[in-house]
């Protein structure tokens, strides 16, 4: 074989194994996370914040990435979510988008009716601000609550209900074309180790934060 060919070859099957991947190495990344309490860090220091975590250690990995950008508050519903973000007034320039919402739409006593339409609004708000481009953006599952000293008492209501969260949120994830990361099950550690709890009885530790990173990150460049 030629070396000039050889060369192309190599340079085609360089250029179809990496289409689709969700990062690149060789650009800086710049990483949104949209969400509600849980991507804001509830009761954990800032470094032990997920998306702070995953910047960690994707820097780690030898990535460019610079510190997260993070819209989100404690409390938030989708529609507060989506005011926020348009309220700051984001550029569309982002290379990888997060998006973890709903469990204050179900603790508020929100139907999933509403939620569907207002979650897949904030997809499509997380596409644009990813650029148009679907691969950059994924969805973390909602976790349950249900699995923690203030959640025990009514456990089977909650896992029920962020059961139906879920199954939508998935759903419409999976209709558009976006990389969906499940850790709910990892939340349903909570009860029985009771380290993966922060102190205030409810939200996750550092330690279950990291669990999350550890698949979020395999999903995001396996």
């Amino acid at each position: 074989m030629k070396r000039k060919t050889f060369v192309f070859l190599l340079f085609l099957l360089l250029s179809v194994s990496m289409k689709g991947q969700s990062l690149s190495a060789s650009k800086l990344v710049k990483f949104l996370a949209l969400g509600d309490s849980y991507t804001i860090g509830e009761s954990v220091e800032e470094n032990l914040r997920w998306p702070n975590q995953l910047s960690d250690a994707l820097s780690a990995k030898g990535f460019q990435i610079d510190r997260p950008k993070i819209i989100a508050t404690t409390g938030w519903r989708t529609d507060n979510l989506s005011d926020a973000i348009h309220a700051a007034d984001l550029k569309d320039e982002y290379s990888l988008v997060s998006l973890l919402i709903g469990v204050n739409n179900q603790y508020q006593g929100r139907s999933v009716e509403q939620y569907a339409p207002e979650f897949e609004g904030l997809l499509l708000t997380a596409i644009k601000l990813a650029k148009g481009k679907n691969e950059k953006v994924f969805v973390v599952s909602i976790p349950d609550y249900g699995y923690t000293p203030f959640g025990k008492p009514k456990q089977t209501e909650i896992s029920k209900a962020i059961d139906q969260f879920n199954a939508v949120n998935e759903s419409i994830a999976n209709r558009m074309g976006i990389k969906y990361i499940s850790i709910t099950d990892i939340s349903r550690l909570g009860l029985d180790q009771p380290n993966l709890v922060a102190d205030d009885g409810l939200h996750p530790s550092g330690k279950m934060y990291s669990m999350w990173v550890e698949r979020i990150l395999q999903a995001l460049i396996k």
